[in-house]
């Protein structure tokens, strides 16, 4: 039985790079942002029925979804949160559980989802979980940097999140990426060698 590993972390903590190591040391990566994307891209698998639901003002000349147009529209109205989510989250789970159940040659599976400290579903699928953690206040400095939002923006995306104290609660494992990105590979590369072992037994 393919070994799934759950990998989170809040906005700016540095999933991403986790990831990309992960990767580049042989694990396959399932990535729940990575297929939204992919199903609300021109042509993806959400957008016909997305359009059915919404209509044509949240579909861009693309034919991909108008994120921002979306955003408004969901911002102001919890009924149309809850029917994009009735539509995307089964869709995503599907793709999700395709993906780890066909790692190809990899030893492991790394889920990565950013809302896994809300998710049961999720977190049952994962024999471990890995939280990426670092200070709130190098969080907000990362996404203003790289998003040019302002540290009040910054802030109001985190506090809409899980806190970190709720993500830190379901670790298994915990990666601190508060410091250099350097600092970051020999964690990545001690609990891949702690995953093969499972692996080799499960």
């Amino acid at each position: 039985m393919t070994l799934i590993i759950g990998l989170t972390g809040g906005i700016g903590s540095g999933k991403s790079a986790a990831t990309a190591l992960f990767e580049e040391l042989g694990a396959a990566i399932v990535d729940t942002d990575v297929i939204a994307h992919a199903l609300t891209a021109p042509g993806g698998g959400a957008i016909a029925p997305i359009r059915a639901a919404f209509g044509d003002e949240v579909i861009d000349a693309r034919g991909a979804l108008d994120r921002a147009a979306m955003r408004r529209k969901v911002f102001a109205d919890a009924d149309a949160k809850a029917r994009l989510e009735g539509i995307l989250h089964p869709m995503i789970r599907a793709e999700a559980d395709r993906g780890c159940a066909a790692p190809g040659d990899a030893p492991y599976v790394v889920l990565v989802v950013p809302l896994l400290a809300e998710s049961g579903g999720y977190r049952k699928r994962a024999r471990r979980i890995v939280v990426v953690d670092c200070p709130e206040e190098v969080q907000v400095a990362r996404v203003m940097s790289r998003s040019g939002l302002t540290a009040e923006e910054a802030r109001a995306i985190m506090a809409a999140q899980t806190s970190r104290q709720a993500r830190l609660a379901i670790a298994d494992d915990i990666i601190d990426n508060g410091g250099d990105l350097s600092a970051l590979r020999p964690q990545v590369e001690a609990l891949h060698r702690r995953y093969l072992e499972m692996a080799a037994v499960s």
